[in-house]
């Protein structure tokens, strides 16, 4: 079975919002970026929003089956993608 791609937490810190797919399994990935600086993050304090659904529509046309939210760290990245498999 395919694995779900995460971007690396780089992409996060640039305030981007990512979604992904698996089959119908659909998700959605949104930082909240706190700024350590004026041009440094601070990891610690970040976080990630994420939803996922089922199905053939786009985030907007869709019913949320669940959300949580992770830190901004390698290891919640890692908790994330666990999170996100087990719900496939």
């Amino acid at each position: 079975m395919p694995e779900l791609f995460l971007p690396t937490l780089h992409t996060f810190a640039m305030n981007n919002i990512f979604t992904g797919s698996l089959g119908l399994f659909r998700f959605r990935a949104k930082p909240n970026v706190v700024m350590a600086t004026a041009k440094e993050v601070d990891f610690e304090q970040s976080s990630i929003f994420v939803e996922y659904w089922h199905g053939l529509y786009c985030y907007e046309k869709s019913q949320m089956e669940g959300q949580e939210t992770f830190p901004m760290t390698e290891e919640g990245r890692q908790a994330m993608l666990q999170w996100l498999t087990s719900k496939i």
